[in-house]
């Protein structure tokens, strides 16, 4: 029986075994390295990034060729898409060639979608306008390598509920007894249709997500402090005036005053005396390298959970 492509889009379109075993993989690889195996020796991996991209494009390209595949890299410029050639079409095509293709648009994820529709072709969101699902796995590995467990960390989220902050929540809300309370500027919260897949997770799983637009009684005793930049790839806020509402949600060191023994998360790249101040970012309590560093892990792991070359694991941890 043919088998078909295993596409990563959304954190939903993974069961809770596999998100937890791209998590342990990546963790695994990030602690121990990938060994004398090449799982994807016969395989070739395409990257299309439409956005400016440092970390997650060499995470994937480093990843494929460390995991034995050949990599094809696209540019903006390089699809007849630009021409009128429909999403489908390309896709259709891109599969008879390529074995994978890690695409980011920030963008609407419809159009990733158009490309699912062949059965050959795994096809991974590198980042769209809603969600990025790949941040989130690496954000999980390194809470996992720090911590030795997600479930029961404490996290607090500190500015806009963007793309990463929709994914984390979609993530951690898999994990038993988590708290993670965002703290986003009014306006600018986690999408609801978002927040509402969230809240249905948590309940299931046994975590619990919250939500405020200010940063009055910080939950005390969190073992991360995470935020990301103001300016996301590819957006626009729709005030002008938005610099003065997100002022008050910079990181500084006085969060730490409520919860002395976190570390602290950004997704990069940083904006040092905007969103966070460099006392912080360039502090003994940052993980951020380490961080972006796990991309490459998890992206290997991803890699390797859509052709099959990844067991599941059955409990969370």
């Amino acid at each position: 029986m043919e088998s078909v492509a295993r596409h990563l889009l959304s954190l939903d379109d993974l069961p809770d075994a596999a998100l937890h075993a791209i998590v342990q993989r990546g963790t695994h690889l990030a602690v121990s390295g990938l060994g004398a195996e090449r799982p994807l020796r016969d395989k070739v991996v395409g990257t299309y990034f439409r956005k400016t991209s440092t970390r997650t494009r060499v995470a994937f390209s480093g990843a494929a060729l460390r995991l034995g595949a050949q990599v094809i890299t696209l540019g903006p410029g390089d699809l007849q898409t630009n021409t009128g050639e429909s999403w489908q079409d390309t896709g259709d095509v891109l599969s008879r060639m390529l074995d994978a293709i890690v695409v980011r648009t920030a963008a609407d994820p419809a159009e990733l979608r158009e490309w699912t529709g062949q059965r050959t072709m795994s096809v991974i969101n590198a980042m769209t306008s809603d969600e990025h699902p790949t941040q989130a796995l690496a954000d999980l590995a390194t809470l996992r390598q720090h911590f030795a467990r997600i479930s029961g960390l404490r996290l607090l989220y500190v500015g806009e509920g963007n793309n990463t902050a929709a994914a984390l929540a979609l993530a951690l809300a898999r994990y038993p007894d988590v708290m993670l309370e965002f703290r986003t500027p009014p306006g600018y919260g986690v999408d609801p249709g978002v927040w509402e897949r969230a809240l249905t997770h948590a309940k299931r799983c046994g975590a619990t997500l919250a939500e405020r637009h200010d940063l009055d009684d910080l939950p005390p005793g969190c073992d991360v402090i995470y935020t990301t930049r103001w300016q996301t790839t590819g957006s626009v806020k729709p005030d002008a005036n938005w610099r003065r509402t997100f002022a008050p949600f910079q990181v500084t060191g006085a969060m730490w005053e409520r919860s002395p023994d976190s570390v602290f998360m950004h997704d990069l790249p940083a904006h040092r005396g905007e969103e966070v101040t460099a006392e912080v970012l360039d502090g003994p309590r940052s993980i951020a390298l380490r961080q972006a560093e796990n991309k490459m892990h998890s992206a290997m792991a991803v890699l390797e959970w859509c052709f099959g070359a990844l067991g599941e694991e059955p409990l969370a941890k």
